[in-house]
């Protein structure tokens, strides 16, 4: 049977289903179930097994950056460092832990997927009618659904009692869709458009019917989306970026301390000297703070959303949510309110009528204590809950209900026999097409006339002007009816009054958040699977500019290549009855040139969708299947609340890049100048212990850059890693910190001509201070003095300056300090104030030279 809906079962008819399946009228024996079962197993979905702890576990470790810390706290042990060593694998570990967790919990996706098969099926086997375990079916099997259950398998309608389908779970649709059985002349798969289909995972609303099962497990449309979970969950672009800055830092790591221990060796200093120099400088080099730096500032950023309603589940999504630079959405329920409401009632003039709204509210099931029957229609509910009604109360009172004529899809509509004092009246409402075609009669223009061809197509028209506003359209009729009971059959030379006009409201808040959007430069694409006149108006009426060659139906993008598909993905902004393999497509095309795209998304037809994006986005309310395969969960369905997410995403970029930069910088600079002294120097520069003393305690301050300020200006556009401004900024302001480390070290070799012991203090005060120092010019791009610094880095940074000047003088003998005389003090301060002026001056030159426009 493989994958059975390559067999467009909607195309054909009863007799070739029976057929190609090898089933019958009667069902299929319970001995050819078992084969069935046996051979292509049981009707589940996400039934792979998950990937063990121990594997999650693992991968966590295959980070170069990982790697190259581990080496580091080896040799902290092998140097006697046993504090420093614990430090680095606690805070190797502390990341490792975090990722496992995140990974871990991305497995529970598959195994929800399980709770959409628990239900119980009527199904005909042996020629008689069972109820069986969901799982238990296969393809071939005939099978009955009735209202109010849960879809269990792609099914070809054979027979149908007044059967409409909610699928919205599906393609997004509010509606509930009206079945036939007849075979249907389309080549596509759109869900919307094979009438004669039920999929799993849909819900009966009304109605019953039998079927054929043509689809079961992976191979139902539902299943689809189960297949896109079973994929491992691709790599964020925050996690690519910092596995090839890692890698990166491995290799200059590598080439820099191999080059200083040859150079030491060579020139004839004490080899194993040099060799735990190398080490130690290895160790010191390494930026050992960043997973916890970085894990730190993601929480600090995911505490800040959380204020803001946004809820991260996935913490290295914070820093990709502030890079968003494509946000893909669907309609229902973000654009709009996600509630089917009255918007107006009007006579076939256009003008408001309360009349109209009258007899439409009368015939409304529900309405009196004497209906029989009270259904789940989407439009009386929306009827008897308008506030307009509430204000007709009193007039509706006057009323009593005589007789009632239920709805049922063959009629498209209803009626009800009411009384109003001596006079009685029988009202029908219903589909449009329906009503038009049992009213003999209409008031236009205050006149009552005769409905001919010409005033028939200007009702039409009428009609195609509301549907181009996206109302969905109630029209209303009545007439006098004096008899005591009413039928289906007095359902005949009504006079029509007007129309119902329902739609889904855009939310009031949405155009203000949309400028807001194109303000910090994310463009806006809107994936719907409603029609695309609804779509169009709604997005229009959001505020979201396009042009006509900017929409597309979803019927355009079957059968077309992946770079046809990136073509059309390109321009296109507003996409209508898109199908949810489709949206995956269009999110995963998107990918690219580096873009990060975000996807918003609250049903199970999001799933892959959200999946495939950099940041999938639900909400609270949503299927929790669609949370669960999401990063980010809003509290409240409202694109403002998205728009400050993201702002607080790139403040946490912003202050991640601020460590990264600061620390290549200032530790590189380090490297050059001593692969440059190494060729001069008769001793070591640094003692293995002070080099490490050094890298913690200017690491310290920078903890609190997690709780820095950023400048407005930053978060203007999306921000992007870019490693190769990060290598320029390495060796531009590398080289500026060389610079400044040679004004120190060649008057104290050549003029002052100290002993070791005080050059290693010295230049071990003036490294530790000037990287601590030189954060506060290079945190911005303004000048210092107008971008204010959180308090927190500033008092870690001034408490841990003052610390470093105190060493000298506390004399701990593990770290072979000595006290420094005024003239080498006075060198030192001198050295730090022309090193920050400088870096003052030139970062305006490197940012206009270097800085990527999409920093800026």
């Amino acid at each position: 049977m493989g994958d059975e809906n390559l067999n467009k079962w909607w195309i054909k008819d009863e007799k070739e289903i029976l057929s190609e399946l090898k089933t019958s009228e009667q069902g299929l024996t319970s001995e050819e179930v078992k084969k069935r079962l046996n051979k292509y197993g049981p009707n589940l979905i996400g039934s792979q097994k998950p990937r063990s702890a121990l594997s999650i576990l693992f991968y966590q470790l295959k980070n170069w950056l990982i790697i190259m810390l581990l080496g580091a706290s080896v040799i902290s042990f092998f140097l006697g460092e046993n504090l420093d060593g614990s430090v680095i694998i606690s805070l190797v570990l502390l990341s490792v832990f975090f990722g496992f967790i995140q990974e871990y919990k991305a497995e529970k996706v598959i195994a929800d997927l399980k709770k959409f098969i628990t239900n119980k099926s009527r199904v005909l086997r042996d020629g008689k009618w069972i109820e069986v375990d969901s799982q238990e079916l296969v393809s071939g099997d005939v099978i009955e659904i009735r209202i109010g259950d849960k879809v269990p398998a792609d099914i070809r309608l054979t027979s149908v009692d007044n059967l409409a389908i909610d699928e919205s779970i599906l393609t997004g649709e509010s509606l509930p869709v009206l079945k036939t059985t007849e075979p249907i002349k389309v080549s596509s798969s759109n869900p919307t458009k094979l009438k004669n289909m039920c999929f799993f995972g849909t819900l009966v609303s009304e109605g019953r019917a039998k079927g054929i099962v043509v689809g079961v497990g992976e191979n139902t449309f539902f299943g689809k989306s189960a297949k896109t979970l079973e994929v491992p969950e691709p790599e964020t672009d925050f996690q690519k970026q910092i596995k090839a800055f890692s890698l990166f830092l491995f290799r200059v790591v590598m080439i820099m301390t191999l080059f200083i221990f040859a150079s030491n060796a060579l020139l004839k200093k004490d080899v194993l000297e040099s060799f735990l120099f190398a080490l130690a400088l290895a160790v010191g080099i390494t930026p050992e703070m960043l997973p916890a730096i970085i894990t730190v500032t993601l929480s600090q950023g995911a505490l800040k959303m959380a204020k803001k309603k946004v809820v991260v589940k996935r913490l290295i999504s914070v820093e990709d949510f502030g890079n968003v630079d494509t946000l893909c959405m669907d309609k229902t329920g973000t654009l709009t309110e996600g509630k089917f409401a009255l918007d107006s009632f009007v006579n076939l003039d256009d003008d408001i009528d309360e009349e109209v709204l009258i007899k439409g509210v009368l015939c409304t099931s529900g309405l009196f204590e004497k209906t029989h029957e009270v259904t789940s229609s989407p439009v009386d509910t929306a009827l008897l809950t308008s506030g307009f009604t509430q204000r007709i109360k009193g007039k509706i009172d006057n009323f009593t209900l005589i007789d009632e004529n239920v709805f049922d899809y063959k009629r498209k509509r209803m009626s009800v026999l009411v009384k109003d004092g001596k006079a009685s009246y029988l009202v029908a409402k219903g589909a449009y097409e329906s009503i038009f075609s049992i009213c003999k009669h209409a008031y236009l223009g205050n006149k009552k006339i005769i409905i001919d061809k010409n005033v028939l197509s200007k009702l039409n028209s009428r009609v195609a002007k509301y549907e181009e506003e996206s109302y969905r359209i109630i029209a209303v009729s009545a007439k006098q009816h004096h008899a005591k009971t009413s039928s289906i059959s007095d359902e005949h030379d009504m006079i029509l009054l007007g129309f119902l006009l329902f739609k889904d409201p855009v939310k009031a808040s949405c155009f203000e958040a949309i400028k807001k959007f194109v303000e910090l430069g994310v463009e806006l694409k809107v994936l719907s699977g409603d029609s695309l006149a609804v779509t169009r108006n709604v997005a229009k009426q959001a505020g979201i500019v396009f042009t006509d060659d900017q929409i597309i139906n979803g019927d355009a993008l079957e059968n077309i290549s992946e770079q046809e598909l990136l073509e059309i993905c390109k321009k296109t902004k507003i996409f209508a009855r898109v199908t949810p393999d489709q949206k995956y497509k269009i999110v995963h095309a998107l990918n690219y040139e580096g873009h990060i795209v975000g996807f918003l998304g609250d049903g199970v037809n999001d799933v892959p969708a959200l999946r495939a994006a950099d940041v999938g986005i639900s909400v609270d309310t949503g299927a929790d299947i669609a949370k669960d395969a999401s990063d980010i969960v809003l509290l409240e369905k409202d694109l403002k609340i998205l728009s400050e997410g993201i702002q607080s995403g790139r403040k946490t970029f912003g202050n991640i890049m601020k460590y990264i930069l600061n620390t290549i910088s200032a530790n590189y600079g380090n490297m050059f100048t001593v692969a440059i002294s190494s060729l001069f120097l008769k001793f070591i520069p640094l003692l293995p212990a002070q080099i490490l003393l050094n890298n913690f305690i200017s690491d310290v301050p920078l903890f609190a850059v997690a709780t820095d300020n950023v400048d407005a200006d930053f978060v203007k556009k999306p921000k992007r890693w870019n490693l190769a401004y990060i290598k320029s900024f390495m060796l531009f302001y590398g080289f500026v910190s060389s610079f400044f480390d040679m004004v120190l070290i060649l008057p104290m070799i050549f003029i002052f001509k100290t002993d070791a012991n005080v050059f290693r203090t010295a230049w071990f005060v003036e490294s530790s201070i000037s990287e601590m120092l030189i954060t506060f010019a290079i945190r911005t791009k303004l000048p210092f003095y107008k971008s204010r610094p959180s308090n927190w880095l500033l008092g870690l940074s001034l408490s841990s300056m003052l610390l470093v000047l105190s060493m000298p003088y506390l004399k701990f003998n593990t770290f072979k300090f000595v006290s420094l005389t005024t003239p080498i003090l006075m060198l030192i301060g001198v050295d730090l104030v022309s090193y920050f002026l400088v870096t003052e001056v030139v970062k305006r030159k490197f940012f206009e030279k270097f800085e990527n426009p999409e920093l800026k």
